[in-house]
């Protein structure tokens, strides 16, 4: 197949949360075959190191607790001091465990909002300024299927994925004035390694296809092409969006 090519996004600085590997190492490896610069931060330090070096040129990595909200902020102020203003950010980082909501403690609670939602909000705030004195911007906030679906079996991680939700709504609406743009995306079951890992078999997929209208795979290309469109000038009157890649799931 032959996809699009976006000449907007040639040279734009791109910054990914999570992007040594699944999901997030596709936005890292589709930014930069358009040519932009991209930055990514992961806790995976081996695996972003070699993403990095595979990439080359424009490509900068660094080790990163997003839970630690200066740590995070440092990171981006670092990236864009290496290659320039970011005009792209995508808030990619998540932990999807499987939990029982009645045995979730406080403590759990809090750890699981703090990896699921609170950086999105973090590293929005940290690049506004930047996207304002360039004159915008895209942010990209990773949402999810289960936003809408609301399994028993992701309490935490549904929360922030809808709260993420509801938070670009407000950006968008706060930020326009600015021609920052801001949309949430939201994948349906994309079949990373970790997916493959933990969670896939025959049956579960069996399962899944019975409720989508395609019945191919998603896969982290599928949700990475979106994070183009979204980020490139094709998509510059969408803001406060939720652009769903699901395969139709009903």
């Amino acid at each position: 197949m032959a996809f699009a090519s976006y000449p907007s996004l040639r040279g734009r600085t791109v910054f990914v949360t999570g992007g040594a590997s699944g999901i997030g190492a596709s936005f890292v490896e589709a930014f930069h075959a358009q040519g932009s610069k991209v930055g990514f931060v992961d806790l995976d330090e081996a695996a972003g190191i070699a993403l990095a070096a595979k990439l080359g040129g424009e490509a900068w990595f660094a080790r990163c607790d997003v839970t630690n909200a200066e740590a995070l902020q440092a990171s981006i102020q670092d990236a864009a001091a290496q290659l320039g203003p970011i005009a792209v950010l995508i808030n990619n980082v998540a932990n999807d465990m499987r939990e029982d909501p009645a045995e979730v403690s406080v403590q759990t609670w809090r750890k699981g909002l703090a990896v699921n939602l609170d950086p999105t909000f973090i590293a929005s705030t940290a690049v506004y300024p930047m996207m304002k004195a360039a004159g915008g911007g895209s942010i990209i906030n990773l949402s999810s299927i289960n936003a809408l679906l609301g399994p028993g079996d992701l309490p935490t991680y549904v929360a922030a994925k809808g709260a993420i939700i509801a938070l670009s709504k407000s950006l968008a609406h706060a930020w326009g004035v600015d021609r920052i743009r801001v949309n949430a995306l939201s994948p349906g079951w994309v079949i990373t390694p970790r997916q493959l890992k933990l969670w896939l078999t025959p049956k579960t997929e069996a399962d899944w296809q019975k409720h989508v209208a395609l019945k191919d795979r998603i896969m982290p290309d599928d949700i990475a092409r979106a994070a183009l469109f979204l980020a490139s000038d094709d998509s510059r009157m969408m803001t406060g969006q939720n652009l769903v890649v699901d395969a139709g799931r009903t």
